[in-house]
Protein backbone atom coordinates (compact mmCIF):
# COMPACT_ATOMS: atom_id res chain seq x y z
CA UNK A 1 0.00 0.00 0.00
CA UNK A 2 1.41 3.39 -1.02
CA UNK A 3 1.53 6.35 1.35
CA UNK A 4 2.81 9.88 0.93
CA UNK A 5 4.34 11.03 4.23
CA UNK A 6 5.61 14.53 5.04
CA UNK A 7 6.49 16.53 8.15
CA UNK A 8 5.04 19.72 9.60
CA UNK A 9 7.00 21.63 12.23
CA UNK A 10 7.54 25.25 13.08
CA UNK A 11 8.02 27.76 15.90
CA UNK A 12 4.32 28.67 15.59
CA UNK A 13 1.29 26.82 14.26
CA UNK A 14 -2.43 27.53 14.48
CA UNK A 15 -4.86 24.75 13.61
CA UNK A 16 -8.23 26.47 13.62
CA UNK A 17 -11.16 25.26 15.66
CA UNK A 18 -14.77 26.51 15.40
CA UNK A 19 -14.62 30.23 16.19
CA UNK A 20 -17.02 31.72 18.72
CA UNK A 21 -17.15 35.50 19.05
CA UNK A 22 -13.73 37.11 19.36
CA UNK A 23 -11.90 33.93 20.38
CA UNK A 24 -9.89 32.01 17.76
CA UNK A 25 -8.65 28.75 19.24
CA UNK A 26 -6.18 26.20 17.93
CA UNK A 27 -6.29 22.41 17.97
CA UNK A 28 -3.24 20.43 19.08
CA UNK A 29 -2.63 19.11 15.56
CA UNK A 30 -3.94 19.67 12.01
CA UNK A 31 -7.27 18.21 11.01
CA UNK A 32 -8.51 17.06 7.64
CA UNK A 33 -9.44 20.53 6.35
CA UNK A 34 -5.99 21.89 7.28
CA UNK A 35 -4.23 19.12 5.35
CA UNK A 36 -6.53 19.64 2.34
CA UNK A 37 -5.79 23.37 2.46
CA UNK A 38 -2.06 22.70 2.54
CA UNK A 39 -2.25 20.33 -0.43
CA UNK A 40 -4.47 22.79 -2.28
CA UNK A 41 -1.97 25.60 -1.76
CA UNK A 42 0.88 23.42 -2.98
CA UNK A 43 -1.12 22.55 -6.12
CA UNK A 44 -2.11 26.17 -6.72
CA UNK A 45 -5.84 25.66 -6.08
CA UNK A 46 -7.59 28.92 -5.20
CA UNK A 47 -10.18 29.23 -2.45
CA UNK A 48 -13.08 29.67 -4.86
CA UNK A 49 -12.29 26.45 -6.78
CA UNK A 50 -14.77 24.39 -4.79
CA UNK A 51 -14.85 21.40 -7.15
CA UNK A 52 -11.07 20.97 -6.88
CA UNK A 53 -11.23 21.16 -3.08
CA UNK A 54 -14.06 18.62 -2.99
CA UNK A 55 -11.97 16.27 -5.15
CA UNK A 56 -9.13 16.48 -2.62
CA UNK A 57 -11.55 15.71 0.21
CA UNK A 58 -13.04 12.62 -1.42
CA UNK A 59 -9.95 11.36 -3.23
CA UNK A 60 -7.62 10.80 -0.27
CA UNK A 61 -7.47 9.50 3.28
CA UNK A 62 -5.38 11.28 5.91
CA UNK A 63 -3.66 10.33 9.16
CA UNK A 64 -1.68 12.61 11.46
CA UNK A 65 1.13 11.28 13.64
CA UNK A 66 1.56 13.74 16.50
CA UNK A 67 5.14 14.05 17.73
CA UNK A 68 4.65 17.15 19.89
CA UNK A 69 1.63 19.35 20.53
CA UNK A 70 3.98 22.15 21.61
CA UNK A 71 3.08 24.85 24.13
CA UNK A 72 0.11 27.18 24.10
CA UNK A 73 0.67 30.83 23.16
CA UNK A 74 -2.31 33.19 23.47
CA UNK A 75 -2.19 36.47 21.57
CA UNK A 76 -4.35 39.56 22.13
CA UNK A 77 -4.84 40.68 18.54
CA UNK A 78 -6.04 43.96 17.03
CA UNK A 79 -6.63 44.72 13.37
CA UNK A 80 -8.08 47.53 11.29
CA UNK A 81 -10.78 46.74 8.75
CA UNK A 82 -13.26 48.84 6.77
CA UNK A 83 -16.96 48.26 7.27
CA UNK A 84 -18.96 46.11 4.88
CA UNK A 85 -20.75 49.12 3.40
CA UNK A 86 -17.38 50.74 2.65
CA UNK A 87 -16.16 47.65 0.77
CA UNK A 88 -19.40 47.18 -1.17
CA UNK A 89 -18.72 47.22 -4.93
CA UNK A 90 -15.07 48.00 -4.25
CA UNK A 91 -12.47 45.46 -5.53
CA UNK A 92 -10.05 44.41 -2.79
CA UNK A 93 -7.85 41.54 -3.88
CA UNK A 94 -5.12 42.37 -1.34
CA UNK A 95 -4.85 43.70 2.19
CA UNK A 96 -3.43 46.92 0.73
CA UNK A 97 -6.58 47.34 -1.40
CA UNK A 98 -8.73 46.72 1.66
CA UNK A 99 -7.03 49.49 3.65
CA UNK A 100 -7.01 52.01 0.78
CA UNK A 101 -9.95 53.93 2.23
CA UNK A 102 -10.12 57.11 4.29
CA UNK A 103 -8.89 56.52 7.84
CA UNK A 104 -12.18 57.53 9.40
CA UNK A 105 -13.85 54.59 7.62
CA UNK A 106 -11.57 52.03 9.30
CA UNK A 107 -12.75 50.13 12.37
CA UNK A 108 -10.64 48.33 14.97
CA UNK A 109 -11.57 44.74 15.76
CA UNK A 110 -10.24 42.79 18.74
CA UNK A 111 -9.69 39.07 19.04
CA UNK A 112 -7.82 36.50 21.12
CA UNK A 113 -5.86 33.99 19.04
CA UNK A 114 -4.19 30.78 20.14
CA UNK A 115 -1.00 29.34 18.68
CA UNK A 116 1.01 26.18 19.33
CA UNK A 117 4.73 26.76 19.91
CA UNK A 118 7.29 24.20 18.64
CA UNK A 119 4.66 21.67 17.59
CA UNK A 120 5.60 18.85 15.21
CA UNK A 121 3.74 16.10 13.40
CA UNK A 122 3.84 13.76 10.43
CA UNK A 123 1.05 13.48 7.85
CA UNK A 124 0.27 10.34 5.85
CA UNK A 125 -1.84 10.53 2.68
CA UNK A 126 -3.45 7.51 1.04
CA UNK A 127 -4.89 7.86 -2.49
CA UNK A 128 -8.17 6.27 -3.58
CA UNK A 129 -9.32 5.28 -7.06
CA UNK A 130 -10.95 8.68 -7.62
CA UNK A 131 -7.89 10.70 -6.51
CA UNK A 132 -7.41 13.73 -8.80
CA UNK A 133 -3.61 13.61 -8.50
CA UNK A 134 -1.12 10.80 -7.98
CA UNK A 135 0.85 10.71 -4.73
CA UNK A 136 3.99 11.33 -6.77
CA UNK A 137 2.45 14.52 -8.16
CA UNK A 138 1.46 15.68 -4.67
CA UNK A 139 5.03 15.09 -3.48
CA UNK A 140 6.37 17.12 -6.40
CA UNK A 141 4.26 20.14 -5.51
CA UNK A 142 4.96 19.87 -1.79
CA UNK A 143 8.65 20.21 -2.70
CA UNK A 144 8.00 23.16 -5.03
CA UNK A 145 4.59 24.62 -4.06
CA UNK A 146 2.76 27.07 -6.28
CA UNK A 147 1.48 29.09 -3.31
CA UNK A 148 3.32 29.80 -0.06
CA UNK A 149 2.71 27.09 2.55
CA UNK A 150 2.04 27.90 6.19
CA UNK A 151 0.92 26.08 9.32
CA UNK A 152 -2.62 27.32 9.68
CA UNK A 153 -2.00 31.08 9.51
CA UNK A 154 0.19 33.22 7.28
CA UNK A 155 2.30 34.17 10.30
CA UNK A 156 3.25 30.49 10.81
CA UNK A 157 5.73 29.35 8.13
CA UNK A 158 7.25 25.85 8.32
CA UNK A 159 10.65 25.74 10.04
CA UNK A 160 11.90 22.79 7.97
CA UNK A 161 11.29 21.39 4.49
CA UNK A 162 8.24 19.15 4.34
CA UNK A 163 10.46 16.38 2.91
CA UNK A 164 7.63 14.39 1.24
CA UNK A 165 8.40 10.71 0.71
CA UNK A 166 6.52 7.92 -1.07
CA UNK A 167 6.58 4.81 1.09
CA UNK A 168 5.14 1.34 0.74
CA UNK A 169 3.64 0.12 4.02
CA UNK A 170 0.60 -1.87 5.19
CA UNK A 171 -0.63 1.01 7.37
CA UNK A 172 -0.10 4.66 8.24
CA UNK A 173 1.59 3.72 11.50
CA UNK A 174 4.23 1.64 9.74
CA UNK A 175 4.62 4.36 7.11
CA UNK A 176 5.42 6.80 9.94
CA UNK A 177 8.01 4.36 11.32
CA UNK A 178 9.67 4.03 7.91
CA UNK A 179 9.69 7.79 7.44
CA UNK A 180 11.30 8.42 10.82
CA UNK A 181 13.93 5.74 10.12
CA UNK A 182 14.75 7.39 6.78
CA UNK A 183 15.09 10.79 8.43
CA UNK A 184 17.34 9.34 11.12
CA UNK A 185 19.69 7.88 8.50
CA UNK A 186 19.99 11.28 6.84
CA UNK A 187 20.41 13.05 10.18
CA UNK A 188 23.21 10.69 11.26
CA UNK A 189 25.00 11.14 7.92
CA UNK A 190 25.40 14.89 8.43
CA UNK A 191 27.81 15.78 11.22
CA UNK A 192 29.14 19.10 12.41
CA UNK A 193 32.85 19.73 12.97
CA UNK A 194 32.65 18.15 16.42
CA UNK A 195 31.24 14.91 15.01
CA UNK A 196 27.72 15.50 16.31
CA UNK A 197 24.56 15.23 14.23
CA UNK A 198 23.74 18.66 12.89
CA UNK A 199 19.97 18.30 13.31
CA UNK A 200 17.84 17.60 16.37
CA UNK A 201 16.67 14.09 17.19
CA UNK A 202 13.47 13.00 15.50
CA UNK A 203 10.69 12.77 18.04
CA UNK A 204 8.56 9.63 18.36
CA UNK A 205 4.92 9.58 17.29
CA UNK A 206 2.92 9.82 20.49
CA UNK A 207 -0.57 9.57 19.02
CA UNK A 208 -2.21 8.98 15.66
CA UNK A 209 -5.42 10.66 14.49
CA UNK A 210 -7.19 9.51 11.34
CA UNK A 211 -10.49 9.44 9.48
CA UNK A 212 -12.67 6.53 8.45
CA UNK A 213 -11.14 5.94 5.03
CA UNK A 214 -7.46 5.33 5.79
CA UNK A 215 -5.72 2.20 7.06
CA UNK A 216 -4.19 3.37 10.35
CA UNK A 217 -2.70 0.12 11.69
CA UNK A 218 -3.87 0.82 15.26
CA UNK A 219 -7.09 0.44 17.22
CA UNK A 220 -8.71 3.70 18.34
CA UNK A 221 -8.75 4.71 21.99
CA UNK A 222 -11.26 7.43 21.19
CA UNK A 223 -13.65 8.19 18.32
CA UNK A 224 -15.29 11.60 18.37
CA UNK A 225 -16.91 14.12 16.01
CA UNK A 226 -14.69 16.93 14.73
CA UNK A 227 -16.01 19.87 12.72
CA UNK A 228 -13.35 20.03 10.03
CA UNK A 229 -14.94 18.33 7.02
CA UNK A 230 -14.55 20.86 4.24
CA UNK A 231 -17.82 21.96 2.62
CA UNK A 232 -17.06 25.37 1.09
CA UNK A 233 -13.55 26.75 1.49
CA UNK A 234 -14.37 30.25 0.28
CA UNK A 235 -17.35 30.50 2.63
CA UNK A 236 -15.48 28.93 5.59
CA UNK A 237 -18.15 26.25 5.92
CA UNK A 238 -17.24 22.97 7.62
CA UNK A 239 -19.20 19.90 8.65
CA UNK A 240 -18.72 17.09 11.15
CA UNK A 241 -16.73 13.92 10.56
CA UNK A 242 -15.65 11.13 12.90
CA UNK A 243 -12.00 11.28 13.95
CA UNK A 244 -10.29 8.30 15.58
CA UNK A 245 -7.36 8.78 17.96
CA UNK A 246 -4.93 6.20 19.34
CA UNK A 247 -2.37 6.94 22.05
CA UNK A 248 1.01 5.24 21.56
CA UNK A 249 3.71 4.36 24.06
CA UNK A 250 6.79 6.55 23.53
CA UNK A 251 8.85 3.42 23.14
CA UNK A 252 6.76 2.23 20.15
Amino acid sequence: MAFLVFQLQGPLAAWGEPAVGEYRGSADYPGESAVIGLLGAALGIRRDEEVAHAALRTGYGFAVGVQSTGRLLRDYHTAQVPGRSTLKDRPHATRRDELAVPKHELNTILSTRDYRQDAACLVAVQAFDNAPHSLDELAKYLRCPRFVLYLGRKSCPPAAPLFPQLLDAPSAREAFDKYRAKLEVLRSAHKDRWGQAALEEIGPVERIAWGDKIESGVAPDLSTPRKDRLIRRKGWQFGDRVEHVAMLDKGD
